[in-house]
């Protein structure tokens, strides 16, 4: 064993003895083993999908219904569009009302139905691979296209109230917009919370995925709060990029928070299942990385006659 590696086995022990450091390194390996980034990518290609017909629609749908309230309209809007933070209003100079509302309207809403069972579907293949659901106890046809559509029906819903809510306080007192956070932070929690458990085998108990539910909304407000504070210091370049700011924009946020929501889900698996300390470089690995590879194995189960068992045989540190 060289210096560098006996400077890494130290760390690894020192990690491993003190909870505060264990916890954070076991749920970063997590995430690497479960190859979250790559289910977040496909969450952020779905949803980006599914995004421009869906505000078509809503600005279609609005231009008629909000047509003797232009104020309330701009303000929901306004709202609806906020949710992106620093693209926001690029999306907004952006995208406007469809002119003919009969085919174009269909086609419309057809698009964004597609886009949201994609993104309903890489959500139920994300959350059931971060818990370990082995693929034969995954819902199957036709009950993981009822959830794709219940999926669908909560966080449409959930969006739409947030979106009413901020748009109907809009600029009043600065007391009535920090309740509005703190409802919509509420509101947020609730719709994650269902979200979750629609998205995630039976076998795993509402109860387990509170904390992730509260966790992914205060995410998301803090971003959509961090987004207010870079466009009032972002504005100025925006129009110097155009619609290639716009894609890019909406891809990079879409995918960061796909990343942040997986990552709350990927801790609060390890706090359920308590899967720490995990080794930095083994060997030796410990017993929760025995664990973890047992149920990354346990995944792979495709039959209800199949069992997968698996043995890890260790090769002492320094040989090959």
């Amino acid at each position: 064993m060289n210096a560098v590696q006996k400077r890494i086995a130290q760390a690894d022990r020192v990690q491993q003895s003190r909870p505060w450091l264990a916890f954070p390194v076991a749920v970063y390996k997590k995430f690497g083993d479960d190859q979250a980034g790559n289910l977040a990518a496909l969450i952020a290609y779905y949803g980006f999908a599914a995004l421009f017909p869906l505000l078509l629609v809503l600005v279609t749908v609005l231009d008629y219904v909000l047509a003797h309230n232009e104020h309330l309209r701009k303000q929901v809007l306004s709202s609806a569009f906020g949710q992106f933070p620093v693209i926001g209003p690029q999306l907004e100079n952006n995208v406007h009302s469809m002119t003919q509302t009969g085919p174009a309207l269909a086609i419309g809403l057809i698009l964004t139905f597609l886009g949201a069972r994609g993104v309903a579907g890489a959500a139920q293949n994300a959350m059931n691979t971060v818990w370990g659901v082995p693929l034969v106890r995954r819902p199957g046809f036709p009950w993981s296209f009822l959830r794709d559509i219940g999926l669908i029906l909560v966080v449409g819903i959930g969006v739409i109230a947030t979106t009413l809510l901020s748009g109907l306080v809009g600029s009043t007192s600065t007391g009535a917009q920090v309740g509005t956070i703190a409802v919509s932070l509420i509101l947020n929690a609730g719709v994650f919370w269902l979200a979750f458990r629609l998205a995630t085998a039976r076998e795993i108990g509402m109860r387990q995925m509170l904390p992730s539910a509260v966790l992914t909304a205060i995410v998301w407000t803090l971003l959509q709060l961090l987004g207010t504070y870079l466009i009032a210091r972002t504005q100025h370049s925006s129009a110097v990029y155009g619609v290639f700011a716009v894609v890019l924009g909406l891809l990079a946020w879409l995918y960061l928070a796909a990343q942040l929501t997986l990552y709350a889900v990927e801790l609060n698996v390890v706090a359920v299942r308590r899967l720490w300390p995990r080794s930095l470089a083994p060997p030796p690995l410990t017993d929760k990385d025995r664990e973890a590879y047992a149920l990354y194995a346990k995944m792979e189960e495709r039959r209800p006659e199949q069992h997968i068992d698996s043995q890890i045989t260790e090769t002492p540190q320094g040989q090959s």
